[in-house]
């Protein structure tokens, strides 16, 4: 999936993969939902876009926390867009 199809989507409940909901949630600026939806989660996938989720809320330390159990580096300064275009290949890899 790629993410201009993502921003496309006008409703999340057609997305049967649920990392693509929570990332669609962001994408439609609903951080809230998809906060929801991945601290539920326990995969490293779901740990990915949780640590994403709050380095774009600008929680630094706590996004780095959840990069350490994702298995990932801290992006630095890297886009976000570009962070979620990673995130959705690796999930497209995985499947």
């Amino acid at each position: 999936m790629q993410i201009d199809e993502l921003k496309n989507i006008s409703d999340p409940n057609i997305l049967e993969n649920i990392y693509h909901q929570a990332i669609w949630y962001e994408l439609h600026n609903n951080w809230d939902r998809s906060h929801q939806i991945v601290q539920k989660l326990s995969s490293r996938h779901a740990k990915w876009v949780h640590a994403y989720l709050h380095r774009k809320e600008g929680d630094i330390g706590n996004s780095k926390y959840w990069y350490l159990q994702a298995e990932k580096n801290y992006p630095g300064n890297i886009g976000f867009d570009e962070e979620i275009r990673s995130i959705l290949k690796e999930l497209d890899q995985s499947n």
